[in-house]
């Protein structure tokens, strides 16, 4: 049995998409191919998986760990160094929230406008 589809992009709400993808560009190395004031894509991996950022004018960024504005997904990072990679994405403007359930086989990180996303030394 063939898909009957493959992904084109993961998009992600923002309130400024080239400020987002400027983010995600630095931390993956990847190329932003698309950008206007309403949306953003960047491409990787041979270009074979995009994230695009669309903007939302009354985003509310999702609260972790709490529900009260869902997450609704999360991107998981694959990573060398959980140290190194978590002060290099620091730098670039994520933070760590206090809850971090993952011990230490992967963190809790918020990009810049705060959707989770992970860091993991699992491939």
């Amino acid at each position: 049995m063939s898909a009957i589809a493959s992904v084109a992009a993961i998009t992600l709400d923002c309130p400024n998409p080239t400020s987002l993808a400027d983010f995600y560009r630095q931390a993956l190395e990847w190329e932003l191919i698309w950008s206007d004031e309403n949306s953003a894509y960047l491409s990787g991996d041979g270009g074979s998986v995009r994230i695009g950022f669309q903007r939302v004018d009354d985003f509310k960024a999702p609260e972790w760990p709490k529900q009260d504005v869902p997450q609704q997904m999360h991107i998981d990072l694959s990573v060398a160094n959980l140290d190194e990679a978590e002060a290099a994405l620091t730098k670039l403007g994520s933070t760590k929230p206090d809850s971090q359930p993952g011990g230490d086989r992967w963190r809790v990180l918020l990009d810049p406008v705060g959707h989770p996303f992970c860091i993991t030394t699992a491939a």
